[in-house]
């Protein structure tokens, strides 16, 4: 047995020898490793990071490295360089990278507005089969596709999204989600076919009924919500209400007690004001449609409703003159005065099924006119607020609104008219009857009939710059691309153009709307950087792919301009014909319905048979002016509009059918109006197919 002392000294020896081990180990274990990579998961780096990670891994990971790049560079909003990348992945991917790929790819297509293509590659995934992560970017990419346009399809994207959400993201998605539930056009919710296993979806129509039957009495609504919550327990919205239907259960209705109105009592623009007035008294006192009704309600049955002079006029400026670019509703422009006011002609009531137009009931509230050409608007509103009025309607022409808008006021305010730039206050809505508002309708029918090359014949005018301006602006938000426009001059030359057998032809120069800077889109973290903007168009484009013409023209003009592109056009060419109100006078007899055959053209609805007996009443009281009618109109809705105004205001997706067009309200309180569309067919007046 050996002494302890060389024990002690062996183990002495041992004690190094074992701590250079133990060093040499823990170094071999600080040796630099490979971060692990998953594809599926969340990317949280930045393109630099994972870029400098491609140079330095094996071949075998090299791919996965590419595509978080990608994705990285598509978040950052470098598309070329993110597209450079894709060209450089490998043949070979496994399925997993693959279907990485597909998303990277419809993403890239969505940053470069290709939306069409984005949308085919993700009809191609089958997001059962994708990773949570993957899921919640594919249903944000189809939520980004939509482009912000209500349909059946995006609700459903929304409802897939939900379940993958937490905390506002979740928030958000509910209010997304009713939003577009709310702003579902009326032709789509009339046609909504769903699979019997969506039974998330059918919560939420079933929500959306209750809204709908019960929005103008808060206490109904409380109860009906509650309900419904008791019938869908399961149902996002019922453990989490939207935002906006929680805020309108404590909605307190506005007070019409004693209404102030706001007109110009003198001057050029008092003959309109007066118009709005009697329609607006008229509804407050229930005088509508007491007058017996006529025998009239069909195109075969023509109604006698006389006078070529009549036409529809636009906004009024403050030298508000009776002509094209300063009346007050959206079309007028003077006429030759070829006919005499005592001389009727025939103009055919359109064969349309009456609809159902809401008015706002008899009221006795207190209405006090004030004369807004006599002093300044802040002197008009502050006299108003001492009267005791508890809402305003008015003013009426542009500059007083923006007097107003620049103003600050407690009482709430329906002006009827637009600024030039519209201001979003909590108590003021705009409600106007204006030829941009016009063009933007007629964008979306034609978008409707599938028609994708427009052209816009309009006078050469700042009218017709407006009109194109808008109808461009609205037309892109569709999705569509290059709109034409080409202005013509005067009566006298459109005769002398077909005197010498001219003609149009269907070419023009592309309009520039003023459109505001796009803004990215942040959809549940994935985010949609702002598209770079495109090259400017050429000066001028042919017109030869040319599929429908909208032109704004008065009745004469239009007698004139039809035939001009008949001599360019072959019959069996697929160019539609479309006109603005501004050519529906009374006067039109069947020599001209024969030779507008196929045209269509919009008109508010009680110019197009909603209501032939309060049309009747009111074509004897304004002599059968087409103008006056149609702010006799406004006035009506006006009423309405005035007694609606906390839903205009606080209720998404705001739905009104007036006498005006279909009323609905955009985010800032702006009226918009959805006109009827009437076609010539055999010379008759026939609703537009």
């Amino acid at each position: 047995m050996l002494p302890s002392k060389v024990v002690r000294k062996k183990a002495g020896r041992f004690v190094p020898v074992l701590l250079a081990g133990l060093i040499l180990a823990a170094c071999t274990g600080q040796t630099p490793q490979t971060p692990s990579v998953n594809i599926q998961g969340p990317a949280t780096g930045t393109s630099d990071y994972y870029l400098q990670q491609v140079q330095q891994s094996p071949d075998d990971n090299k791919a996965d490295w590419q595509l978080l790049a990608i994705r990285a560079l598509l978040n950052e909003g470098k598309y070329p360089q993110a597209n450079q990348q894709m060209t450089q992945l490998p043949q070979q991917l496994s399925d997993a990278q693959r279907q990485e790929l597909q998303l990277l790819t419809a993403q890239l297509r969505l940053g470069s507005q290709d939306v069409t293509n984005a949308q085919a590659i993700l009809a191609k995934l089958d997001p059962s089969s994708l990773s949570k992560d993957q899921q919640l970017r594919y249903y944000s990419l189809q939520i980004a596709a939509s482009q912000n346009r209500p349909s059946l399809d995006l609700v459903r994207a929304l409802i897939a999204q939900e379940p993958l959400l937490t905390d506002k993201a979740h928030q958000d998605n509910i209010d997304a989600t009713w939003q577009a539930l709310t702003q579902l056009p009326p032709e789509q919710m009339s046609s909504l076919v769903i699979n019997a296993d969506e039974n998330t979806l059918q919560g939420w129509l079933d929500l959306l009924n209750v809204y709908k039957a019960n929005s103008t009495d808060p206490d109904m609504l409380k109860a009906g919500i509650s309900d419904w919550q008791t019938r869908y327990p399961q149902n996002p919205a019922a453990k989490t209400l939207p935002t906006a239907l929680s805020q309108m259960q404590n909605m307190q209705p506005a007070s019409t007690g004693k209404i102030a109105l706001l007109l110009p009592l003198s001057g050029q623009a008092q003959v309109f004001a007066s118009a709005i007035q009697k329609g607006f008294v008229d509804a407050k006192n229930g005088v509508l449609n007491q007058a017996p009704a006529p025998a009239v309600g069909s195109a075969q049955n023509p109604v006698s409703l006389a006078d070529a002079n009549a036409q529809e006029g636009e906004a009024p400026t403050d030298n508000a003159q009776p002509q094209a670019d300063a009346v007050v509703s959206p079309s007028a422009a003077p006429v030759d005065n070829t006919e005499s006011a005592s001389e009727p002609a025939q103009a055919p009531a359109v064969a349309q099924q009456p609809s159902r137009v809401t008015t706002a009931p008899a009221s006795n509230a207190e209405i006090k006119v004030y004369d807004t050409s006599s002093q300044p608007i802040q002197q008009v509103i502050a006299q108003a607020q001492q009267d005791g009025a508890t809402l305003v309607v008015g003013p009426l022409l542009k500059n007083n609104v923006q007097q107003l808008a620049d103003t600050s006021t407690p009482l709430n305010v329906l002006a009827l008219n637009e600024p030039e730039k519209i201001q979003n206050h909590p108590n003021l809505c705009y409600f106007a009857l204006s030829p941009e508002d016009e063009a933007r309708d007629a964008a979306h029918h034609i978008w409707q009939q599938g028609k994708r090359m427009p052209l816009l014949l309009v006078p050469r005018s700042s009218l017709g710059d407006r009109v194109s301006k808008a109808f461009a602006q609205e037309w892109q938000t569709l999705g569509g691309s290059t709109v034409l426009q080409q202005p013509f001059g005067s009566t006298a030359e459109l005769k002398q153009g077909i005197n010498s057998g001219a003609g149009i032809n269907l070419s023009g120069t592309p309009v520039t709307p003023a459109v505001s800077e796009p803004q990215s889109v942040t959809i549940a973290g994935l985010t949609i950087p702002a598209p770079q903007s495109s090259a400017p168009a050429e000066p001028a484009v042919s017109g030869g792919n040319v599929d429908a013409v909208y032109i704004v023209a008065t009745q004469s003009e239009l007698q004139l301009i039809k035939p001009m592109i008949a001599m360019r056009v072959s019959s069996r060419s697929n160019v539609a014909l479309y006109a603005s109100s501004r050519s529906f006078q009374a006067g039109a007899g069947p020599d001209f319905r024969l030779e507008m055959d196929g045209l269509q053209f919009s008109d508010i609805p009680l110019l197009s048979g909603a209501n032939p007996a309060l049309m009747q009443q009111a074509a004897r009281s304004f002599n059968n002016d087409y103008s006056l009618v149609r702010l006799y109109a406004m006035g009506i809705d006006a009423w309405t509009l005035a007694n609606h105004f906390s839903e205009m205001r606080q209720m998404p997706g705001f739905r009104i059918d007036g006498n005006t067009g279909q009323l609905s309200a955009t985010e800032d309180c702006v009226i918009n109006r959805k006109l009827t569309w009437s076609q010539y067919r055999h010379g008759q007046v026939v609703p537009a197919s």
